[in-house]
């Protein structure tokens, strides 16, 4: 089974929620994510991964902008 972290998003639409990522085989989640709406796919959101220096977590999502 893979290892799953707990990542909060920054900004954008989704600001404030958590998702849930598989951990790859160095233990770091995916560089990117992809928070989709209602819209589906061609509206989602991005978020890329940061460090999170500023609190007690390891990373963080932020919001880069739309995908469209």
């Amino acid at each position: 089974m893979a290892s799953t972290a707990q990542i909060p998003l920054m900004g954008g639409t989704a600001d404030g929620e958590t998702v849930t990522v598989e951990l790859d085989s160095n233990g770091r989640p995916p560089l990117t994510h992809h928070h989709i709406g209602p819209e589906g796919l061609a509206h989602a959101q991005i978020y890329e991964l940061q460090s999170d220096d500023q609190h007690e977590r390891e990373w963080v999502y932020t919001w880069r902008g739309p995908a469209a």
